[in-house]
C-alpha cells in the first residue's frame, strides 16, 4: 500500500528546519570575515563553500524525518516526545552558531555541541520507535555533528591556549 504524501506537512518539516539553519546563518555570516577566517584551522578543516550545501542537505533530511514522525499522529504519546527531542535539538542547533559565531567562543560551542550530539541521539532513538526510515534520515546529520564537535574542538585548541 503506498501512503499518501501530505506536501503541506511535508514542506512545513522541511522549511522548519531550513528555518532554524537561516536563524544560525545570521550570526555565522556576521562573523565570517572579520573572525572566523582569521582563526587558526586544522589541516581536516574543510572549504568554506562545502558548509553551505551540506547544511542545506542535512537540514532538508531532518525536514523530511521529522514529517515522517509527525504523519504518525501527534495522538500518539512517543510521537509527541519524538518531536519534543527534535525540537529541543533543533534549537540546539542554532545556539550553536550563536555561541560559536555570535560570542565568538568556540569553548562554550563545544560544550554545547556535545549536548547537541547528545539530543541528535536522542532523537535518533526516539525517532526508531516510531519509523526507522525516519531514524535513518538522521544518521548523515550525526556523523556530520561529530565531525564539526572534531574541528569545534581544534579551533578551541588551536586558538585559545598558550602556544610554546
Amino acid at each position: 500500500m503506498v501512503q499518501k504524501i501530505n506536501f503541506f506537512k511535508l514542506l512545513a518539516s522541511v522549511l522548519l528546519c531550513q528555518f532554524s539553519g537561516a536563524i544560525g546563518s545570521i550570526f555565522t555570516a556576521s562573523s565570517l570575515e572579520n573572525w572566523y577566517f582569521l582563526l587558526e584551522k586544522p589541516t581536516f578543516t574543510p572549504p568554506p563553500q562545502v558548509f553551505f550545501p551540506v547544511w542545506v542537505t542535512l537540514y532538508t533530511l531532518m525536514g523530511i524525518s521529522f514529517y515522517l514522525v509527525w504523519e504518525k499522529g501527534l495522538q500518539e504519546q512517543k510521537v509527541k516526545k519524538g518531536m519534543l527531542i527534535f525540537g529541543i535539538q533543533l534549537s540546539l542547533n542554532a545556539i550553536w552558531s550563536f555561541l560559536f559565531f555570535g560570542l565568538k567562543s568556540p569553548y562554550y560551542a563545544f560544550i554545547e555541541i556535545i549536548l547537541l550530539w547528545l539530543a541528535i541521539f536522542l532523537t535518533i532513538l526516539k525517532f526508531r520507535e516510531i519509523s526507522k526510515m525516519a531514524s535513518y534520515l538522521l544518521f548523515p546529520y550525526i556523523l556530520w555533528v561529530s565531525f564539526a564537535a572534531l574541528l569545534n574542538y581544534y579551533l578551541w585548541t588551536l586558538n585559545s591556549w598558550p602556544k610554546i
